[in-house]
């Protein structure tokens, strides 16, 4: 029985996984993990796409050498919004810009301006917002780039293209652009042309997730599939669910908190509430609003250097919660120099306590994270007309226990959770699918769940909880103090 290969590429670090379909059981090993570390140049902040790209080619030469089953097929996925921009010969026009780069401040509402946010959204699902391929793209007008490209390429087809020399647009990742017809899954020429965004660089179409895009160079007998090439749409179609009633939340750098659905809700109460519309596996619509994750915990890390997530998170469970509240979504936390002392300041600033040491700015973090979490989810479940019975978070923010418990407490829902590894997962299935081993969305959900069961919480929140809650809500209305 052969095996598959994932590319799963994260802001913070990438990896090659190794999974192996046995009676309906799926089994996962890492063979190569990179760390991915942005370039920020005069010009901007970038991506190093050729760093990225010797990184996965290293993991992928590894994992194939390294004996036991054939391999049948390689799958990539990456975060959404970021691309490439290849010239009439297929070279890349410069490194991808970064979506955290600052020269879209202003092109978001020169997007909204030129076509309306009501028109967009009804047209792409998706609201303006800074980090849109749409809003980057607008951004470079009158860059000597954009004028000597012939086609735009998400990262995770782009690395695809390197790999097989084949280009393919999937149509999951192509969803986070705000240039998709939310309808029709084709680019929405209307919306490109009034944006004065080049048609050409969108002419190959889109395909669908499991389709062949060709072979790889050097290993003609190994194809690469496209995957749910978006992380996040990765992910969900690994959440471990039994049932339609679930809600989820995509715990990593971001929280992507949401609901599966049949059909995109296009209305102005979901638009002015910051929810997207993007393309799920099978036709389905990830109906999600993208907020800002364990990014805040990162930074923070990263400024104190020696310390492991896990310690940091069993201190932060020994300390009182709910001290202290901060928006996670407020700008202020986008790119501070200094992520703690940004929490700091504050919570200085709305008049809390400031948090005394790494334990307590922890626990200020991921009690806000669920806080943020309970109010995405209430409005997508209003927008909707939908309730989640059990949410399931998957991502890394699934191996975070303190952070699941607080989710379950504030949402009053079990929490269920894992995969960890739910993006690659989603990945290997996928390409198990479009190989025929696999059938419905169900039957790899069903894989899932036997193969890695996730852990349950239940909630215990109370009157605690609510107040916390409350306090949060008031933060929320009091606007930008900081």
């Amino acid at each position: 029985m052969p095996d598959y290969l994932a590319v799963d590429l994260g802001a913070e670090s990438g990896r090659v996984l190794r999974g192996a379909l046995r009676d309906d059981r799926l089994t996962v090993t890492e063979a190569h993990r990179f760390v991915n570390r942005p370039v920020a140049l005069p010009e901007g902040l970038h991506w190093d796409a050729l760093a990225l790209f010797a990184d996965l080619s290293e993991g992928i030469a590894a994992a194939v050498a390294g004996g036991g089953e054939p391999v049948a097929g390689i799958g990539i996925d990456a975060w959404g919004n970021d691309f490439g921009l290849l010239d009439r010969t297929g070279c890349l026009i410069g490194n991808p810009f970064h979506y955290r780069d600052r020269r879209t401040s202003a092109s978001t509402a020169v997007v909204a301006a030129r076509v309306g946010a009501g028109a967009l959204y009804r047209a792409t699902g998706t609201p303006p917002l800074p980090i849109n391929t749409a809003s980057q793209l607008v951004a470079m007008e009158g860059s000597p780039q954009l004028d000597i490209a012939e086609r735009l390429a998400m990262l995770p087809d782009l690395f695809g293209y390197w790999l097989t020399g084949e280009l393919a647009t999937e149509q999951t990742i192509a969803s986070t652009s705000q240039l998709l017809d939310v309808t029709t899954r084709t680019w929405a020429s209307g919306i490109i042309d009034r944006l004065g965004i080049p048609a050409r660089l969108f002419a190959g179409g889109v395909v669908p997730a499991g389709t062949r895009v060709g072979p790889l160079l050097g290993h003609p007998k190994i194809p690469l599939w496209t995957v749910a090439g978006h992380d996040t749409a990765a992910a969900v179609a690994a959440v471990p669910a039994t049932g339609p009633g679930f809600g989820y939340i995509s715990s990593g750098t971001w929280s992507l908190v949401g609901l599966e659905l049949d059909a995109p809700v296009l209305t102005d109460e979901a638009r002015l509430a910051g929810f997207s519309n993007e393309a799920g596996v099978d036709g389905t619509t990830r109906f999600l609003r993208n907020g800002t994750g364990l990014w805040l915990l990162q930074r923070c890390r990263a400024a104190w250097a020696d310390t492991s997530y896990a310690d940091l998170v069993a201190a932060a469970a020994a300390v009182p919660g709910f001290r202290s509240l901060v928006d996670p979504d407020h700008p202020a936390f986008v790119a501070p120099p200094d992520m703690p002392a940004q929490l700091a300041a504050a919570c200085r600033a709305t008049g809390q306590p400031v948090p005394v040491g790494r334990a307590a700015l922890v626990r200020c973090v991921l009690d806000s994270l669920a806080c943020r979490h309970r109010w995405t989810l209430e409005r997508a479940e209003a927008l909707a007309g939908r309730r989640a019975e059990v949410v399931h978070v998957v991502g890394g923010g699934a191996a975070n226990p303190l952070l699941c418990q607080l989710t379950a407490d504030l949402t009053g829902r079990p929490v269920l959770a894992g995969p960890v590894e739910a993006t690659a997962v989603g990945n290997l299935l996928v390409q198990a699918r479009a190989d025929g081993r696999l059938g419905t969305l169900e039957d790899l959900r069903a894989v899932v769940a036997r193969s890695l069961p996730p852990r349950r919480f239940e909630p215990a929140g109370g009157a605690r909880s609510d107040d916390a809650y409350a306090r949060f809500l008031a933060l929320l209305d009091a606007g930008d103090r900081i």
